[in-house]
């Protein structure tokens, strides 16, 4: 079962996209802002994260740039959750270090899609040619 962090502030998203999880079988945690989320991904670890953008206290920019710049949850996949919808917020996430990006409303069936190929594990074939 993989693990998936909801950084979401707003109560009643958070509630939604975590029980949408959990009947799709993932193990759920959550936090309320950026820096609540950075500190649940270090002790936590998870297997993915779905950051809000909009946050309070730190930002979701700020949240998957510590993410992504600590050893330790630098390979954790970030999807950047926002009703920021330009081209432009759409880069931003990128440039931050999130591996996807999805608006707000959340289309569950387009989400769970990205969640998948980005939980994928990587095959790597075996090099027979020093054999």
């Amino acid at each position: 079962m993989h693990k998936i962090l909801v950084v979401e502030d707003d109560f009643m998203n958070r509630e939604m996209i975590s029980q949408r999880l959990t009947w799709e079988g993932y193990e759920v945690i959550v936090a309320e802002d950026g820096a609540h989320g950075v500190a649940r991904a270090i002790t936590e670890h998870p297997d993915l994260v779905l950051m809000d953008m909009g946050l309070p206290i730190m930002d979701g920019w700020q949240a998957t740039r510590r993410l992504k710049s600590a050893s330790a949850t630098r390979t954790i996949p970030v999807i950047a959750l926002t009703a920021f919808a330009l081209s432009d917020d759409r880069q931003r996430c990128f440039r931050v270090g999130c591996d996807e990006y999805e608006t707000k409303p959340v289309d569950f069936p387009r989400l769970l899609s990205k969640m998948q190929q980005l939980l994928q594990p990587v095959i790597l074939k075996e090099d027979y040619s020093s054999s």
